[in-house]
């Protein structure tokens, strides 16, 4: 009996990634990330003179949801979070399934004390994208970024922000708003896609899958298809 090799491609096309978490993890620290995100995307849209600003929202190719990055510092500062990046479906119409990332980065300075802060990142064209689907990158270094502007009606006036690839946001003791986050690196949380998927997926194999959503991701993906359902032009 012959074996015929199979390219990855032909293995994830015969698979698709549908698996849910399994029942007896339904109230596992994955599920509570994903309802975690969900959540405080939905705070944060939800405060209308404070919010994302609709007009990039809608144009956004992607969302990266990181609730409850930890910062410690003592005179050295680390910082460190888990959380989701999702993408539109096909066509610019309605949201694929999540990937787990992590976010990790180190500053330098006088800095005493440990701090918790919701981040929030829009990624705003396809070259952004296609840093969102490599094993990791570093923000600044790698991709073009700047702080988002706050506001439901706010445009970006400038040309940092029309030429960014990531804007980003974070959220602190209930303030919002843009951030610098130079020197982050973005990398897979494969660890987190095997819990979700029950296969040790990168983000490029989940976010380009074209698959159908996985049920653990419903709440996240209705608050997002909520605020913006479709990709503007």
């Amino acid at each position: 009996m012959r074996w015929i090799p199979l390219t990855l491609a032909a293995v994830l096309a015969c698979a698709p990634l549908t698996a849910p978490l399994p029942a007896n993890d339904a109230n596992s620290k994955t599920g509570e990330r994903l309802n975690d995100a969900a959540n405080l995307f939905s705070e944060i849209m939800a405060t209308s003179d404070r919010g994302i600003p609709q007009g990039l929202l809608n144009k956004s190719y992607c969302v990266v949801l990181v609730p409850g990055l930890k910062k410690a510092a003592l005179v050295v500062g680390a910082k460190y979070g888990r959380g989701y990046a999702v993408c539109r479906a096909a066509g610019g119409q309605g949201w694929g399934p999540p990937a787990a990332i992590r976010i990790e980065g180190g500053s330098f300075g006088v800095q005493i004390g440990v701090s918790s802060t919701d981040v929030v990142l829009l990624i705003m064209n396809s070259g952004g994208m296609k840093r969102l689907t490599k094993s990791k990158f570093t923000i600044g270094a790698e991709a073009t970024a700047a702080a988002g502007p706050v506001g439901r009606d706010a445009t970006a006036q400038t040309d940092a922000l029309v030429t960014a690839e990531i804007l980003s946001w974070s959220r602190s003791r209930g303030l919002f708003g843009g951030i610098s986050l130079d020197g982050a690196t973005l990398r897979n949380d494969i660890d987190e896609n095997q819990a979700i998927y029950g296969q040790r997926w990168t983000s490029r194999q989940i976010l380009t899958s074209g698959a159908k959503p996985i049920p653990a991701a419903d709440k996240l993906l209705e608050v997002l298809s909520k605020y913006s359902p479709r990709r503007a032009g």
